[in-house]
């Protein structure tokens, strides 16, 4: 059985949950309290359809939230029409430009709104390993840090196989490179390409569910001679047996092709906004992040203070308040956008 740690940043404005797995971070979870509830994996509302596409085999439900639409994939022989009023479950949270995807559950009454809530951080947890203690505190909030570094890296090197693995997404697919690197004792015959690519197999896996990345996945393996049914069940393995996974050959090429099911908002677009940058609202929370764990860990000081550029203080202020009366915030036009200093006092 593989060993699990779970780990519960519940800050102000931002609850965090980690999942590491044989030491490894596997699943990073984040909610915010300004998160559109009815966007919510899990939850469950009360819509009303107001556009229907025969092209795209769905329609647009109106979920009495903000924008975008969700979208009602056709099954079977659902016959729905503009004003319907539908009960759905959000089956995959809002990535690009695109929003929620649902799942009918049945008919419904009343105005378009939100049912029932997702389930929270603590409540994924408590599913994903039941009975597993689940660490708070200071070492919660260093396990967010480090699993969002990581998340966020794209080159990822391993010295005891000479693995050289790189992870990148782009509009169309995840790229999954797999190389062999020069290293002192490793050989690179067939035994050393088999396991490279099973370690790489493992590892992208790992690192795409920490992204929280699916659709189409291309996977360049080591060599070009494979034997197909060993990395269809490396990659079994590596990725599971869920059954919305495709699984396809290994082509001519030495490329392993695989589809995922899209469920969360992807990492990237959950920290920094579908442009990439550091939204100010983001910045606010790493600056309340950064303040909660300096009070965990300098639990003697009566005080500790923290300069940030006004508009970052600005938008910080509401919830730094919420850490109690240790917490300290200053400030400061010197100060670029993003850049904290910590204030003696």
């Amino acid at each position: 059985m593989n060993a699990l740690e779970l780990f519960l940043d519940d800050g102000p404005g931002e609850v965090r949950g980690v999942v590491v797995r044989d030491g490894r971070f596997d699943r990073l979870l984040i909610q915010r309290e300004d998160d559109v509830p009815e966007h919510r994996l899990g939850a469950r509302c009360l819509g009303r359809i107001v556009d229907v596409h025969p092209g795209l085999k769905g329609a647009f439900v109106d979920l009495g939230a903000p924008a975008p639409l969700g979208f009602l994939p056709f099954a079977g022989k659902d016959r729905l029409n503009v004003g319907h009023k539908v009960q759905v479950e959000i089956v995959a949270e809002p990535r690009e430009s695109k929003g929620p995807t649902l799942r009918l559950i049945g008919a419904g009454e009343g105005e378009p709104r939100l049912l029932s809530p997702g389930p929270s951080v603590a409540e994924q947890l408590a599913r994903e390993a039941p009975g597993v203690e689940i660490v708070t505190g200071a070492p919660a909030i260093r396990a967010g840090l480090e699993a969002e570094e990581e998340a966020l890296t794209t080159l990822h090197a391993f010295t005891d196989t000479g693995l050289d693995l790189a992870v990148q997404r782009t509009r169309a697919l995840v790229a999954v490179d797999l190389d062999l690197s020069p290293a002192p004792g490793v050989a690179f015959g067939p035994p050393a390409r088999a396991r490279a690519n099973r370690q790489g197999l493992t590892e992208a896996a790992r690192l795409i569910r920490l992204r929280r990345w699916g659709g189409l996945v291309a996977v360049d393996l080591v060599g070009t001679v494979h034997d197909g049914a060993a990395v269809t069940a490396a990659a079994r393995r590596a990725f599971g047996d869920d059954p919305d996974i495709v699984y396809g050959p290994v082509n001519r090429f030495g490329v392993l092709q695989l589809s995922l099911p899209w469920r969360l908002t992807p990492l990237e677009e959950a920290l920094d906004g579908a442009d990439g940058r550091r939204r100010p609202a983001r910045r606010a929370q790493d600056l309340v992040r950064a303040l909660n764990l300096r009070l965990l860990t300098d639990t003697a000081a009566p005080r500790i203070a923290v300069r940030a550029a006004p508009a970052d203080a600005e938008r910080a202020a509401p919830l730094v308040a919420r850490l109690g009366p240790r917490a300290h915030l200053i400030a400061d036009p010197a100060l670029a956008a993003g850049t904290l200093r910590w204030e003696d006092l």
